[in-house]
């Protein structure tokens, strides 16, 4: 990938992709490509194509997608299931047939089994059930890692690198109580709870469970380490995590003291907790030569600060 490649950032309007059009752009790429969801429909095939076709990009990062959190994967899974399958599917053909050099797909660690060994390693993949609250999200995107394998198998190529980031956090997160992930809605939460002077917040389960979290800066320069490494690459799915994991109950203390809220934290045990561990073994990525270089309580610091810029994009 030269500095004057052709690169088009899919979603360059959320979490990752906007971190991947500042690490673009700070290392000197310059011809980056982006279109809005009302500009460019993925889930339309003959939309896609007519972009591709047009554009010739080289290089493709699919950061589009649906996510959400528990409340979103129970109540829309049929949603989740769809638009997700949709995108991939799509792009990963536009991407083969305009020839496309390389495409990187981002999984998620929630494809991996329910109870995984921990840490996980990438050859874990549907060894076991799932975590029910996010089959139809795991499911599609278990169908684009073995889709990037698939195309790769018989196009005999390596365009499409699959890399499956663990649980991102970072400017630019979607903070909507009902849509966002774990962390985005504890800080929405601590947040609130200060400015209400409320004398103690209630958060969903036991606390138990236990996180590996990621900056999205982080998974964006992993995402150009691999682009610029695909020759090193095996037509096989990488884990893109710290190697280090956290209880939610760890978790709500950083968040309440970086917030400022001093009251009393309760649990709600009628709650479910998802999976017990999600720690990703990343030591084949690790071994390319890659590795993280944020830690939790400066991501974290970064993450409030851009929410309290633009906590009024989130307020009902």
């Amino acid at each position: 990938m030269l500095k004057d490649s052709r690169i088009y950032i899919a979603g360059h309007m959320g979490l990752l992709g906007s971190a991947l059009i500042n690490k673009l752009k700070s290392g000197g790429y310059t011809d980056i490509v982006t279109k809005t969801r009302s500009e460019l429909d993925l889930t339309k095939q003959d939309k896609v194509n007519e972009f591709f076709n047009k554009e010739r990009p080289d290089f493709v990062f699919l950061a589009a997608g649906l996510t959400g959190g528990i409340i979103a994967n129970k109540k829309y899974p049929a949603t989740f299931l769809h638009t997700n399958i949709a995108i991939q599917d799509n792009v990963f053909h536009a991407a083969n047939k305009y020839y496309v050099k390389h495409l990187v797909f981002y999984g998620s660690s929630c494809v991996y089994p329910k109870n995984c060994p921990q840490p996980m390693k990438e050859e874990y993949l549907m060894t076991g059930s799932i975590e029910e609250t996010s089959e139809a999200y795991a499911i599609a995107k278990t169908a684009g890692i073995i889709g990037c394998r698939s195309y790769n198998s018989q196009f005999n190529s390596n365009c499409f690198i699959a890399l499956i980031p663990n649980s991102m956090y970072g400017p630019n997160d979607n903070f909507d109580i009902e849509k966002s992930h774990v962390l985005s809605a504890l800080i929405r939460k601590f947040h609130e709870a200060k400015i209400d002077e409320k004398e103690c917040i209630t958060l969903w389960g036991s606390g138990n469970p236990r996180r590996e979290f990621i900056f999205c800066d982080d998974v964006a320069d992993a995402s150009i380490f691999a682009m610029e490494n695909a020759n090193k690459l095996q037509n096989f799915h990488y884990n893109i995590g710290t190697g280090v994991d956290y209880s939610i109950k760890e978790l709500a203390e950083f968040i309440s003291r970086i917030v400022g809220y001093n009251g009393e934290i309760k649990w709600d045990l009628s709650k479910p907790d998802g999976a017990p561990c999600k720690l990703l073994d990343s030591s084949k990525f690790f071994d390319l030569g890659w590795k993280p270089s944020v830690n939790i309580e400066e991501g974290l610091k970064v993450t409030y600060e851009w929410y309290l810029r633009n906590m009024k994009l989130f307020m009902e």
